[in-house]
């Protein structure tokens, strides 16, 4: 029944060491007997069949879950389980042997495996289930508890990102009545807070009182004991600058933070070390309630900027809680237009994310000015169209006072972050204003064709050749045509379009000789290249300024398909040296493509020297251990 016991009520899943461990404490004694720890098969033997022991992770379990339904339904079957489960632990953790543990790392786990069990949920039992013996262990271990090895394996499963510090595994300065405060029982609480006078304001290693655990849980009744203590500290900081009101409102916990409100001693706009007020946190996370209250009180500063510049403002409109953003519009002392440290205004933010409701009461604000570049020169027009919030665009583009065609820092265009990411909506609204010049350049030197040819945008490309003022050739600077951008991603039906202009060059090379066909041949797409060596006024047998050909480059990357094009072809020499000294052949042998390597391997033009260097490279690669399994086939070597 004890099996059943703890089975069915722990935490978590207990492994064979840690539930025979736990069946072997004596409550009431002051070290574990290891005589008393029975063995795993005893309690399997006793359990009729109940009970089973997962072979790899040796976990303890109950043979189905219907077993668990039924003895968590049937309360009657064990009497006060969590209280029994807890005095184990607390009986455990009180042993002589584990209090003269050191509190901090390295302790062999394997003598004491039921010590992180111990630590981690004797609270949570005891939360459930408090006695007289569960309150009396509970005060005798925290008495020293910062001296405890407990305490350090509670903090580790306290710790996050919002207390790096704790994650060094340090328990200095988390007595007894932290640990309390952070189990918010109060049973064990009063008598705790009764044994001597405690230092509310003392701190843990990361700056936390008793009172930030407490309102940083959640424990409303923790916190109002604290709180009515004489020498409670409200407002006090953590190394971060962070106040318990911070963790209530952090944490979502809103009685606590109305407790606090209530109070005349707290400070609402207490500013943490990044400059943050409690409502910029409430804003970022959306705690709508606590907005409302704080932006009620005559001692909240509603647009006080951060050290990035933000205010709460734009952290709801950054983090999309809308309600409040129209909380905050609402109001007349704000200042909508605020810029954080990249300049970005909250109709940057809400441009970007494309609400409708929240860029229209910003534009109807005069304190607005709806074309303001951040500190990359994008305007809140240019990030709505980069992310394709049509209504958005449409809506900044209706103002007089915002520039359709600005440029950024980047040389983009509205139009040129339009045609990237594909949104035929914007793209339309945007070339049918006489201001926008649909052919401009970026830093890049690449058009908004070259963009939309790059990513297969079919219908944008046809949209922007059908204008007459867009030069479907243009060169950027690395050399390279729209042509070449699609032929290289393998949108074929862009490839067909663009070849079937007349004002399109089809075998321009880039900046590195390489052209569209090299570029087709080097990603292994056999439909593009096809298309590309029916034209007269394509070469095949090009060769980039490493003096790699087509079928070279093929061969390094082992498109076979398109090595068996190319050699079908009488223009092709497919025993081109380039200025690595390697053959197509030697590319497909060093990175161990076998097909290619027989197909190029068994043509008479293949040079015997080269075949003799080849010989000699597979060599090396098998002294050096690489690619052997993957070496071509034996008449290399005659």
């Amino acid at each position: 029944m004890q099996v059943l016991m703890w089975l069915s009520h722990s935490e978590r899943a207990l492994n064979a060491n840690e539930l025979c461990h736990a069946l072997g404490i004596e409550i009431g004694s002051t070290d574990l007997n290891p005589q008393n720890t029975p063995a795993i098969e005893t309690l399997l033997g006793c359990s009729l069949g109940l009970v089973t022991v997962e072979a790899y992770s040796h976990t303890v379990r109950l043979v189905h879950y219907t077993l668990q339904k039924y003895l968590s339904n049937n309360a009657d079957l064990f009497d006060s389980p969590h209280s029994m489960i807890a005095e184990a632990c607390l009986t455990y953790l009180n042993f002589r042997s584990i209090s003269d543990l050191s509190p901090s790392f390295p302790w062999s786990r394997s003598t004491i495996p039921l010590l992180e069990y111990a630590s981690h949920y004797w609270g949570i039992h005891a939360r459930r289930g408090v006695t007289e013996s569960v309150n009396t262990l509970a005060l005798r271990l925290l008495g020293g508890f910062d001296m405890h090895a407990s305490c350090e394996i509670l903090l580790s499963l306290s710790y996050d990102n919002w207390d790096w510090e704790l994650g060094r595994s340090n328990p200095a300065g988390f007595t007894g009545l932290h640990c309390a405060a952070y189990l918010g029982i109060i049973e064990i609480a009063v008598p705790l807070l009764e044994m001597k006078k405690w230092d509310l304001g003392s701190t843990d290693v990361a700056g936390n009182t008793a009172l930030s655990w407490a309102a940083r849980k959640g424990h409303g009744a923790m916190v109002k004991i604290l709180l009515e203590m004489e020498d409670a500290t409200p407002n006090h900081p953590d190394k971060y600058g962070r106040t318990p009101l911070f963790w209530a409102i952090r944490n979502g916990h809103w009685s606590i933070v109305e407790m606090f409100l209530e109070r005349r001693d707290i400070a609402p706009d207490f500013a943490d070390r990044g400059g943050r007020t409690p409502l910029s946190w409430a804003a970022e996370f959306g705690h709508a309630g606590v907005v409302k209250m704080l932006l009620e009180r005559e001692d909240v500063a509603p647009g006080s900027a951060d050290k990035y510049g933000r205010t709460p403002l734009s952290w709801a409109v950054r983090y999309r809680h809308w309600g409040i953003v129209e909380m905050f519009l609402e109001r007349g002392d704000i200042a909508p237009d605020t810029a954080d440290r990249g300049g970005r205004t909250s109709l940057s933010w809400a441009a970007e994310f494309g609400h409708g409701g929240v860029v229209k009461m910003l534009l109807e604000r005069e304190d607005v000015t709806p074309d303001t570049a951040d500190s990359d020169g994008r305007t809140p027009l240019s990030w709505a169209a980069e992310f394709g919030h049509g209504a958005v665009v449409k809506m900044l583009l209706g103002r007089e006072d915002v520039a359709p065609d600005s440029s950024d820092e980047g040389g983009r265009t509205p139009l040129s972050w339009a045609t990237e990411f594909g949104d035929e909506g914007v793209v339309k609204m945007l070339l049918e204003r006489k201001d926008v010049a649909p052919d401009t350049v970026d830093y890049d030197g690449r058009t908004p064709l070259s963009r939309a040819a790059e990513f297969g945008d079919e219908v944008l490309v046809r949209m922007l050749l059908e204008r007459e003022d867009v030069a479907p050739d243009t060169v950027d600077y690395n050399g390279r045509t729209p042509l070449s951008w699609a032929a290289e991603s393998g949108y074929m039906s862009v490839v067909i379009m663009l070849l079937g202009r007349e004002d399109v060059t089809p075998d321009t090379a880039d900046k590195n000789g390489r052209t569209p066909l090299l570029w087709a041949a080097r990603a292994g797409d056999e439909g593009i290249l096809a298309i590309l060596l029916q034209r007269e006024d394509v070469t095949a047998g090009t060769t980039d300024k490493g003096g790699q050909t087509p079928l070279s480059w093929a061969a390094e990357f082992g498109h076979g398909g398109v090595v068996k094009m190319l050699l079908e072809r009488s223009d092709i020499t497919s025993d081109t040296v380039d200025k690595h000294g390697r053959t197509p052949l030697m590319w497909a042998a060093q990175n161990g493509h076998k097909d290619v390597v027989k197909m190029l391997s068994e043509r008479e033009d293949v040079n015997p020297d080269t075949v003799e260097d080849l010989c000699f490279h597979v060599l090396l690669t098998i002294i050096g251990n690489r690619h052997h399994s993957t070496l071509p086939t034996s008449n290399l070597f005659h």
